[in-house]
């Protein structure tokens, strides 16, 4: 035995001597039970989680009395060891705290701990249902003992090895399968590796293996490619084994092995699935659960799918039967038998393809199978005829088509419209004026009946409702789709609701995301408000700040106000700072679980308060918070709960100043010693890993530790260009050339091929080009490089069929065009058309593609001229274009000329609404559109309503200052939230903070939550003004507003304004702002972006560090992993000394 635990030992035993001396103790080791003599053996030996494991066995079949107490002490006493309770504290929390920080530890001693020990530790973590554990009148809480093991990072990968090596061997097979699978379900797959299947056991019993494949089908979507491929091998490879098929003429894949391969099916090869006999593969589709396995199968290829057809259909099956049809789950997708197909046949089909938008990729050989059927469906029929019954494939139908529909068609089959997904907002907006011109008038009911369809409602229809039927909707299921609606629509609404006076009633009734709408004017007239009603309601920070200083004064229990939603929004430095020290303690769980709600600004109030309060027990990601001065009190003991902490938050949402980050990541280096060394590293960063150095990445990172790594670096939205540099190497070193991948290698690394040149990415875009398009197709929101985009045109065109145009304009003789095919394969790529090719595209391509080519957002100006005269050769000039023509151009709309804007209907606010969500237009075209809905609508600026105010955006940034005077109050004051978010000129801003003046009153009065609601309309604040702000009142300034102060005004903010600014704002200074400040200024703005607080900088000597304890855990708090023994054996000791 080492040194060290018996010295341990012996403290523990002077301290037990001390506190039972005054107890007559049994002194014979034959009067204590063989596995308690066990444990006090793992305790002398410092084995202190053995020792928990003999404790916890011992008690499950055993009543626990005082003199087992008595009896345990007597046998430590007889070993002549002994301890005080200081040393029996800080040893067990030292050693055992390895066991969370280090799971590598954990899984050693889980390595040697004998067969009941290891089938202790099982059954407690996974079997136990026991929450608690009494020892005479000592309640052990081992559900939070459990909770904060099992989501410590590295202890789950911990348990998954050791159950993979041990498991099999001590608990039945049954059990160690169900152990497993709910370790990977916490895992999110990244525990899959494709050298898993070599640790799997190869004799597993029938039951255990069907169980374990099904939690591999329960874990496919989170499993890379390369896992999925030999996850099926084994699967596959042990069906085999047990399968009497003999030769190569004989089929293993029965029905039964189908079934148990689920998803894994489509990895089976060509050959093996024309093997399958038509007997087994007709048994597999008569089993009730076989269309709900095909309804799952996303990722089959076009091939297998026509190669499971082709099976079924020489089995028993009838394939134009409708009862099949029902049973091919996602393989209907892939139907091809379209030869003398009847209407009602075509109408079946086109139903059961409404689940095809699941797929994986192949979508365009959807649409082009959704077309043929759409016209089989109508052949005989018009499509009035058919509406209800043609399911998604309407969404195919063009504008002119829509147009053709009468009112009482759309009406007869709204039950199927208003369920379709992937309408255009054109189509909406067309659809929606049928239905209603059957309606006449707009009440609940009908609008209950819209569905998606809800959006393409006017704004003035909704504002001409009845009050109590938008009440009504407001309140029903129809609710959800309120967010659909454009923000003018949704001003619409609210105005309607709150408008007839009685705003008191109203305002609090508005549920949900609905709710932050709600202008901060209202909300300071309502009285009705108490906790309960905003707990299921959306705030902005705003209505958060006047909704918890309003509440605060009428509610004393704090945690009633942090736990009442998004309340915990308004939460200010004042509130933190009023809490007392033992209120803020047993309170802080509200902050730390709502983190992401609260401002950099907040977090530094929180991290100050704890340094205050308990800074030996600081959470330690609050240090990140605090100057950056204060990260070296972190000692190297006490790296692996900093990395922990720091890697469960967002650090780009925390730490905004580049400098204050830089010394923040040096300390993770240091602690890291510049390498990731296993995947134990990698569990413990969490987020920190999408901060890693360059070089680091690109050298650091052990090749152990790269597969999880990369896993993790898959999910990095804003790698630096250094950083990308860096994993590009790296993968080139790690996988070779991208010409050499295989089709898995390419799947797995799907969000890295951005990373590559054109020239690299040609081989994928040759040799793989639907996965290229697949990946192309997931980066929704990101516009990626030119060279990848190259590389999907690339792999589109070249595949492509496409015939020269036969377009009448100058140019276009011979031209090969883009066909509707190759526009829906290309998304983004579409970038990569030429002008001309553009426009010379056929005149039904355009029409059926319109949508879709206006939200490409990489089109230059003149791809946006070509697509423009486009539009005007197949509608015409501008002044005959109709508001679904307009809705439908997007950015297309950019390429208007301000008199051809000028030619626009704009009587429309939606059409405005539509134009204004563009944010390239220049002053004169903004112009344009103003003064167009003036004109067409026959609105003065004093006639304008606060949908119309919202509904115009930008737009109001290009109105005089005359104009905006004209703006009335009543309604200017509604909207003063969006019109805060206008980016606008210095005088213009100047010309709103004068309106805003009426609403609030002088700006001497104005508080935090009027700074908030104001945005940028706060820049319009005069230097006079700015100078006599308080200074607590700088950090509610939004970032906006500080980065549209003028510089020149900027300057005049007075040292301590600065100072206060608050990390979050002090980092939106720009500049130029900066290059106006003083010396004594610039040092103000450090300490703001630093996230000093004054008086700690003045008071507080440089030295000042956190005194770390060795351990973390606060006073009151919940005691980890570690501790478990510790705690268990001062249980005992308290015992004895009662």
């Amino acid at each position: 035995m080492s040194q060290e635990p018996r010295t341990y030992a012996l403290l523990l035993f002077l301290f037990l001597s001390y506190g039972v001396a005054s107890l007559r103790i049994p002194n014979s080791r034959q009067d204590l039970h063989p596995l308690l003599q066990k444990m006090a053996e793992e305790i002398i030996d410092g084995n202190y989680l053995m020792a928990l494991l003999d404790l916890i066995q011992f008690q499950s079949s055993h009543m626990w009395t005082s003199d087992l107490s008595h009896r345990v002490v007597a046998y430590l006493n007889s070993r002549n060891v002994a301890f005080t309770i200081l040393s029996l504290q800080a040893t067990m929390e030292t050693h055992l705290e390895q066991r969370l920080y280090q799971p590598q530890k954990l899984l050693q001693d889980l390595r040697e701990a004998d067969a009941q020990q290891f089938r202790t530790a099982m059954k407690y973590l996974w079997e136990d249902k026991r929450d608690h554990m009494e020892l005479e009148d000592i309640i052990i809480d081992l559900g939070e003992i459990r909770k904060q093991a099992l989501q410590s990072p590295g202890v789950n990968r911990s348990l998954f090895l050791i159950t993979l090596e041990r498991c099999f061997q001590v608990l039945n097979s049954l059990e160690c399968v169900e152990i497993l699978g709910k370790v990977l379900r916490g895992s999110s797959g990244s525990f899959l590796q494709p050298d898993i299947t070599d640790r799997l056991p190869q004799d597993l019993h029938e039951d255990a293996f069907k169980n374990l494949s099904a939690v591999f089908k329960d874990l496919y979507d989170q499993t890379s490619a390369h896992s999925q491929q030999a996850l099926y091998s084994w699967i596959a490879g042990v069906l085999q084994t047990s399968s009497n098929a003999t030769g190569d003429s004989v089929s293993w894949v029965s029905a039964e092995n189908l079934w148990i391969l689920g998803r894994y099916m489509v990895h089976l090869s060509l050959e093996e699935i024309m093997k399958i006999s038509p007997v087994e593969i007709g048994l597999f589709i008569s089993y009730d659960n076989a269309t709900k396995q095909l309804d799952t199968v996303y990722d089959i290829t076009p091939e297998l799918a026509q190669a499971f057809l082709e099976r079924i259909g020489s089995s028993n099956f009838d394939m134009r039967n409708t009862s099949t049809i029902h049973r091919l789950g996602l393989l209907v997708c892939f139907y091809s038998d379209l030869e003398l197909l009847d209407a009602t046949m075509a109408q079946v089909l086109l139903h059961q393809m409404i689940k095809c938008s699941h797929l994986r990729g192949f979508q365009a050989g959807v649409q082009k199978l959704k077309a043929d059927l759409l016209n089989i469906a109508t052949e005989n029929q018009t499509l009035n005829e058919t509406l209800g019954s043609l399911s998604d494939a309407i969404v195919g139908l063009t504008h002119s088509q829509l147009e053709s529909l009468s009112p009482e068609a759309v009406h007869g089959a709204i039950s199927t419209l208003n369920q379709v997904p992937g309408w255009a907002k054109s189509q909406v907006v067309l659809l929606s004026a049928k239905y209603l011109a059957h309606e006449k008038v707009l009440s609940f009911h009908n609008i209950s009946q819209m569905g998606v369809l809800l959006p393409g409602v006017s704004t003035q229809a909704f504002y001409s409702m009845e009050r109590r039927d938008l009440e009504q909707v407001l309140r029903s299921t129809v609710s959800l789709h309120m967010s659909d609606l454009s923000p003018a629509q949704q001003q619409g609404v609210l105005s309607k609701i709150i408008e007839a006076g009685d705003a008191t009633s109203s305002v609090v009734e508005i549920q949900g995301a609905f709710f932050k709408e709600v202008s901060l004017f209202d909300l300071r007239r309502e009285s009705g408000f108490n906790v309960t009603v905003l707990k299921e309601k959306e705030l902005r920070r705003s209505q958060a700040l006047f909704l918890y200083e309003l509440l605060s004064k009428t509610t004393r229990r704090p945690e009633e106000l942090l736990s009442a939603g998004q309340l915990v929004k308004g939460v200010t430095c004042s509130h933190i700072d009023a809490l007392s020290a033992d209120s803020f303690l047993a309170h802080f769980q509200y902050f730390e679980n709502n983190l992401s709600l609260l401002s950099p600004y907040q977090v530094n109030c929180l991290a100050w308060k704890y340094w205050e309060v308990s800074r030996s027990f600081m959470q330690p990601f609050l240090l990140a918070a605090l100057p950056a001065r204060y990260l070296a009190s972190v000692p190297a003991s006490r790296c692996v709960p900093f990395l922990i902490s720091l890697g469960k938050i967002h650090l780009d949402s925390l730490v905004l100043d580049s400098h204050k980050k830089s010394v923040v990541l040096r300390k993770v280096q240091q602690c890291l010693n510049n390498s990731i060394a296993d995947e134990y590293t990698v569990d413990i960063m969490g987020n920190l890993l999408c901060h890693l150095p360059a070089a680091v990445i690109h050298h650091g990172v052990s090749p152990k530790a790269w597969a999880t790594a990369l896993h993790g670096l898959r999910h990095c939205a804003d790698l630096s260009p250094e950083q990308k540099a860096a994993v590009r190497l790296r993968l080139l070193e790690q996988h070779g050339l991208p010409q050499n991948w295989t089709a898995e290698m390419t799947k797995d690394l799907g969000p890295f091929l951005v990373l590559f040149s054109g020239d690299e990415l040609s081989s994928v875009a040759t040799k793989f080009p639907d996965i290229l398009q697949q990946t192309a197709s997931e980066m929704a929101g990101v516009l990626p490089p030119k060279d990848f985009l190259w590389a999907v045109f690339v792999s589109v065109r070249d595949r492509s069929v496409r015939s020269p145009s036969t377009a009448p304009s100058p140019g276009c003789r011979g031209v090969e065009v883009p066909s509707s095919d190759d526009i829906f394969r290309l998304g983004e790529a579409n970038a990569c058309w030429a002008p001309q090719h553009l426009l010379c595209m056929e005149e039904d391509t355009f029409i059926r593609n319109v949508d879709l080519l206006g939200a490409v957002r990489g089109f230059s100006h003149p791809q946006l001229m070509a697509l423009k005269e486009k539009a005007v050769q197949v509608w015409d000039m501008p002044c005959y274009w109709r508001e679904h023509h307009i809705v439908s151009l997007g950015r297309i709309a950019l390429a208007l000329s301000e008199s051809e804007l000028g030619q626009l209907d704009l009587s429309s606010i939606d059409t405005v609404t539509s134009l204004s969500q563009q944010s390239e237009w220049t002053s004169g075209q903004a112009k344009s559109i103003l003064q167009g809905f003036l004109e067409d609508s026959g609105y003065r600026i004093q006639d304008l309503k606060s949908f119309h105010l919202v509904g115009l955006g930008a737009t109001l940034c290009d109105m005089n200052l005359t104009e905006i005077s004209h703006i009335k109050i009543s309604e200017f004051r509604v909207v003063i939230a969006r019109i805060g978010h206008l980016l606008c000129s210095t005088h213009v801003l100047a010309e709103f903070k004068r309106k805003a003046e009426v609403v609030f009153g002088d700006p001497t009065e104005w508080s935090g939550s009027v700074l908030q609601e104001l945005g940028t309309i706060a820049a319009g604040l005069t230097k006079e003004e700015l100078r006599v702000l308080d200074k607590d009142l700088m950090p509610y300034f939004q970032p906006s507003a500080i980065r549209c102060l003028p510089d020149e005004i900027f300057k005049e903010l007075s040292e301590d304004q600065i100072a206060a600014l608050g990390p979050q704002n002090a980092a939106a200074v720009t500049p130029a702002q900066r290059g106006q400040l003083s010396v004594p200024q610039l040092q103000s703005l450090q300490w703001a972006l630093d996230g000093a607080k004054m008086r700690f900088w003045l008071d507080v000597p440089p030295s000042a560090s956190p005194m770390w304890t060795p351990s973390s855990h606060s006073p009151g708090a919940s005691i980890p992993l570690g501790l478990w023994p510790g705690c268990l054996l001062l249980v005992l000791v308290l015992q004895l000394m009662q």
